[in-house]
């Protein structure tokens, strides 16, 4: 064997050998140590109740009968007066004619586009750096997310590419109005065969569309809530409620929504009417929302009808209606430490006259570079095992307020301030 392989194997079990002294005397020492210590960190608890009510809103279902029908709005959107949000077909065959139609209307709008265009550009050279433009500026747009002109832009290189085309095949500008032509002469047919077959369904006032239609629309309203009692609310949930079969979408009528549960009377006790609570959402939505207490019925049988309502969030909750919550009362903020960290010590004050006050301080005892220092803290929340606590200054220096990132001890007797770490 070589003499350089040999030194090395010597150097590895030697830095083997200081590995595992090194990992000994450390286990040793937290085997032995009296003295145990844990980081405490930032924490926050939250006293919250969890409860399942309704979702309630001001909504009129919207009637129409078709074999096809074809929703013009999304789910959530906002509807002006007098707008069209369905279309009803008669049959398969008519839906079809609507897809041949939209076809040929959106062919037309490009051959348009390339009639009106056709002056502006005059040879092919300047036909293709046009189309290329076209194309660097769509991409841009669509690259930095300015979707705002992307309709335009399209059309604008589709018409182009219509132009190339018609030049690259000897047509001109009289061709393309032909064909323009002969689209015009089909979309007035097909339109015309439209009119016996298809029904617009138009709203009369504003508010948001939503398809889903679940038959509470007339049984949960703002007004029929108001003068529900606890028990009342309960027994919608084993009522079996059916939709109305001939409905198309609903209208959202009022910004305004409510969510309307039954808690015990103890748990209404931590509400005050008029103020807020912060509502959170967490499973066919996922969101929070402050609402104002906007009823704290009376107590019947040791329950109350709870009412909560916002204007936020509507477009986001429109197809929710039976809902599990939490509602979150108060949260408090500081620094989680074991309970077993928590200790009572007896301090002395002198006040100005010379006079010495003993009082009791809570706090924790912390590693502070060699030595354990005491450090006052207020309890904020308790809770099985560990406590949340804010620090408390004990005189113009910060050096005894408590941090995140600190080592508290939670084992060990006879601990003074200022003691010395043992090594």
């Amino acid at each position: 064997m070589k003499q350089g392989e040999v030194l090395n194997r010597v150097m590895m079990l030697v830095l083997l050998g200081a590995v595992l002294i090194y990992l000994g005397v450390n286990v040793w020492k937290g085997l032995t140590d009296p003295f145990q210590v844990v980081t405490c960190y930032s924490s926050t608890v939250e006293e919250t109740m969890e409860v399942t009510g309704f979702l309630v809103r001001e909504e009129e279902v919207i009637q129409g009968n078709g074999a096809v029908v074809e929703l013009l709005f999304n789910e959530g959107e906002k509807v002006a007066s007098g707008e069209t949000v369905a279309l009803l077909y008669s049959s398969a065959d008519a839906a079809q004619r609507r897809t041949q139609l939209q076809a040929l209307e959106e062919e037309r709008t490009q051959l348009q586009y390339a009639v009106t265009a056709s002056n502006t550009v005059s040879d092919n050279a300047r036909l293709n750096a046009a189309i290329i433009d076209a194309i660097v500026d769509l991409r841009a747009s669509a690259s930095g997310g300015d979707l705002t002109r992307l309709e335009d832009q399209t059309l604008e290189l589709r018409g182009l590419i219509y132009q190339r085309s018609a030049a690259y095949g000897g047509s001109d500008p009289a061709q393309i109005q032909s064909q323009l032509d002969g689209i015009n002469a089909q979309i007035a047919s097909l339109t015309s065969q439209a009119g016996a077959d298809t029904t617009r369904v138009t709203v009369s006032h504003s508010g948001t569309f939503s398809g889903l239609v679940d038959g509470y629309e007339s049984l949960l309203t703002p007004e029929t809530v108001a003068a529900m009692t606890p028990q009342q609310l309960e027994d919608l949930s084993n009522q079996t409620v059916s939709a109305d079969p001939s409905a198309v979408g609903k209208l959202i009528t009022n910004s305004t929504w409510r969510f309307a549960c039954v808690i015990t009377e103890e748990q209404a006790a931590q509400l005050t009417q008029g103020h807020t609570v912060e509502v959170r959402f967490s499973r066919d939505w996922s969101g929070e929302v402050d609402m104002k207490v906007e009823r704290l019925g009376a107590p019947v049988d040791g329950k109350c009808l709870v009412v909560f309502s916002t204007d936020r969030f509507l477009a986001d909750t429109t197809l929710l209606r039976r809902q599990t919550v939490e509602l979150v009362f108060r949260s408090q903020e500081g620094l989680r430490v074991p309970s077993s960290a928590i200790r009572t010590v007896e301090q002395t004050v002198t006040d100005e006259n010379g006079g010495e006050t003993t009082t009791q301080v809570v706090g924790v005892y912390a590693i502070v570079g060699m030595q354990y220092e005491f450090k006052p803290v207020e309890i904020v929340a308790r809770r099985d095992d560990y406590c949340i606590v804010t620090p408390v200054s004990s005189g113009d220096s910060d050096k005894t307020i408590l941090r995140s990132g600190d080592q508290v001890v939670i084992a060990g007797e006879d601990l003074f301030d200022g003691m010395v770490v043992d090594n």
